[in-house]
């Protein structure tokens, strides 16, 4: 293998890695590497080579060496017509904006599949539904109007296959573009990676959903052999009501069109927060802000499909109640959304009697739903929770007066009847008595109530602003720790220096002290010698 470096100086070396020793002219051998220098009016170049590569050069040189210098010198010349060749077609053109380039390149086809991806699942919603509203219309035509055997149903059901065979190609589409844009968010080049377990389930599920449907030559005879009990008409409404399953491609087509979705805003928020911009969280935010819109969308919907369902699942059998016409059933689907059970009208097939139980659950889900919403829209906002508890806190103060001068006076009254009056009226002071205990009882159910709505006062609002204030006293504290610091790093160097003062300051005691001492024996012993002379004098 052979790798070409291009720099800045005006040589030329040959690096030749060598796994073995190799030979030279002189009989010696060179451990690893042979480095060439050649100066040269050219880019400078590196070649590294392998052991391969090594052997086929010392040949070519060893069999040059024999030539005469001409046959050297155009071998020379034609290595670096070979060279530079070798670096025109090597070596890219290096463009300064290259990189922001490519970034908007990739920015540009992540927004084109984007935008497919949603084509794709707009055409699937278009097909789906088309295919649904064909149904319906076949379903009840070849009960009024004409049979199941004759050519206007079988074109129907063939228009239903065609528009279930397009479905399932745009499906396929669609998560071809799902993996395109795995791939290129995450920068992996084999498709094969984002193929997950679960990716793999969700295709094959969503592929089931939009096969099922009536088929146009009538059922196999392996299906009718399973299900002897049940008719051709009959099978084909069990395969003509999961059609309605398609619906799942509108909330897939809200998330798509949501603006939360579709904001790259918002989307860089969710990905900083580890939220998953998905049909559930599009579905909670709409619950969120519309609740009454979606539940009565949703109720409504399920009311007129399942009693559809019903109403054709049971005409079959020839019962009045239900066959008769399509109020019956949707009165029949009503109190079984709404858990009432009247009991009036009953289902007779397993077809009826399983949309029913299907009908029963998911009401008992919408009306806990309904449930959750309306305490939410009756409960106080915070605005209104806080002037509440003003005003209340403001009427509990006026009535705890009102009750302590209560209680006062009353006090008052006792006294003024049994220590002032001069004749004590036993029925006056059992009435103020009474009063007074009253009077206290009344103060401390306020004060009661007081505490209680304070303990109710302590929402997230006040935990916030809790929150805040022990944040701004940490602040503080972290501010007087660090000037703190600030002065105890000062007197450390203080101390330090008054330490190097009295190490220096030793010394110089020292010194002075022994100065002093020599001065001070030097006085005594003139001294000494003065009273030695005079004394000296006087003997003589």
């Amino acid at each position: 293998m052979r790798q070409q470096l291009f720099g800045l100086s005006m040589s030329r070396m040959d690096l030749r890695d060598t796994e073995s020793r190799s030979p030279l002219d002189g009989g010696q051998w060179l451990d690893t590497t042979s480095v060439d220098i050649q100066d040269r009016q050219s880019l400078p170049e590196i070649i590294i080579t392998t052991k391969d590569d090594y052997h086929s050069q010392a040949s070519n040189r060893t069999s040059g060496d024999d030539q005469n210098p001409q046959t050297k010198a155009k071998s020379t010349h034609c290595r670096e017509e070979e060279s530079r060749n070798a670096e025109q077609k090597h070596v890219p053109h290096v463009c300064p904006h290259r990189k922001t380039q490519n970034i908007g390149r990739r920015l540009v086809r992540r927004r084109a599949l984007f935008e497919r991806r949603q084509k794709l699942n707009d055409c699937a919603l278009a097909v789906g539904m088309f295919g649904v509203v064909v149904m319906v219309t076949e379903t009840e035509l070849s009960w009024s109007v004409y049979n199941k055997c004759s050519i206007y149903s079988m074109a129907m059901k063939s228009v239903i296959s065609l528009s279930s065979l397009i479905l399932l190609c745009l499906i396929i589409s669609y998560h071809i573009c799902e993996v395109q844009l795995y791939i290129h968010d995450n920068g992996s080049e084999d498709w094969r990676i984002a193929i997950t377990t679960e990716r793999l389930t969700l295709i094959a599920l969503e592929l089931f959903v939009a096969a099922v449907h009536p088929f146009p030559v009538g059922l196999p005879l392996s299906w009718q052999a399973m299900s002897p009990t049940l008719s051709e008409s009959e099978m084909e409404i069990v395969l003509a009501l999961p059609m309605f399953l398609r619906l799942y491609l509108l909330g897939r087509a809200m998330m798509l069109h949501s603006r939360l979705y579709t904001s790259t805003a918002s989307r860089s928020i969710g990905a900083l927060n580890k939220i998953h911009f998905n049909s559930r969280f599009v579905v909670k935010t709409l619950m969120t802000m519309y609740p009454g819109t979606v539940l009565m969308v949703f109720s409504v919907s399920l009311w007129l499909v399942a009693a559809w369902g019903l109403h054709v699942c049971e005409r079959h059998h020839n019962y009045k109640d239900l066959s008769s016409n399509y109020m019956e059933a949707l009165w029949m689907v009503s109190v079984t959304f709404l858990s009432i059970g009247y009991g009036d009208v009953v289902p007779h097939t397993y077809c009826g009697r399983s949309i029913c139980l299907l009908t029963g659950i998911m009401g008992a889900g919408c009306t806990v739903l309904v449930v959750a919403v309306v305490a939410r829209k009756l409960e106080l906002t915070r605005a209104e929770k806080h002037v509440h508890n003003f005003m209340m806190d403001s009427y509990f103060t006026k009535r705890i007066k009102y009750s302590a001068a209560n209680v006062l006076r009353e006090t008052w009254m006792i006294y003024k009847h049994t220590k002032l009056a001069r004749e004590r009226d036993h029925c006056r002071v059992r009435m103020h008595q009474r009063k007074l205990l009253l009077a206290i009882h009344q103060l401390r159910d306020i004060k009661m109530e007081r505490r209680k709505l304070a303990d109710q006062a302590n929402t997230l609002v006040d935990f916030c602003k809790m929150q805040n204030m022990m944040y701004d006293i940490l602040s503080e504290v972290s501010g007087c720790r660090s000037d703190l610091e600030t002065h105890i790093y000062i007197l450390q160097q203080n101390v330090e220096e008054l330490r190097e003062g009295f190490r220096t300051l030793m010394p110089l005691l020292s010194s002075t002290l022994s100065t002093q001492n020599s001065s001070i024996r030097h006085l005594l012993r003139e001294r000494e010698q003065a009273e030695t002379q005079s004394m000296g004098g006087q003997d003589g």
